[in-house]
């Protein structure tokens, strides 16, 4: 038997004015949809904001369901909306922001399983690495360079 050891290493920014003008920009519209999203079951808000190669920012934020789970996480919404909007184009960067109502959490939050996969489909099809940034409510905001570090044994169409 053999062991197979993964590392990942992330950026850690102390708060969210540390990071680049554009970065923390980004994170900014991150934070408004953030305030926009439906979450009146879970109280737990996230807002998403992504920039395309041709320079469009597209944001989403979680929209919850009665019924579970028929709602979508921001990642989800926003690169999605890419997607549709405007195929083809590359998704450069990522920033998320997450809390509960009443901004409590300051923990960096990473995206779910979920978003991960789907963040690792775009990165895949179009060959280039997608930078995630991602915070709480406010405080740490942690940097990774490409999903791939969040998500090392990422299943894609490679397989199928």
């Amino acid at each position: 038997m053999k062991k197979l050891e993964l590392h990942t290493t992330l950026e850690v920014y102390d708060t969210i004015e540390e990071l680049a003008a554009q970065d923390f920009s980004l994170m900014q519209l991150a934070i408004e949809a953030r305030h926009r999203a439906y979450a009146p079951y879970s109280n737990f808000t996230v807002g998403c904001a992504l920039l395309l190669a041709n320079g469009e920012i597209i944001t989403g934020n979680n929209q919850e369901n009665a019924a579970y789970p028929s709602g979508l996480c921001a990642e989800r919404v926003a690169i999605f909306a890419a997607g549709s909007q405007y195929p083809g184009v590359a998704v450069l960067k990522l920033a998320i922001t997450a809390s509960p109502k009443d901004n409590s959490f300051h923990k960096p939050v990473p995206p779910c399983g979920a978003c991960r996969q789907s963040i690792a489909e775009y990165e895949n099809n179009q060959e280039n690495d997608i930078e995630l940034f991602f915070m709480g409510a406010a405080g740490k905001v942690l940097k990774s360079d490409s999903l791939s570090d969040l998500l090392p044994l990422v299943f894609d169409k490679n397989y199928l």
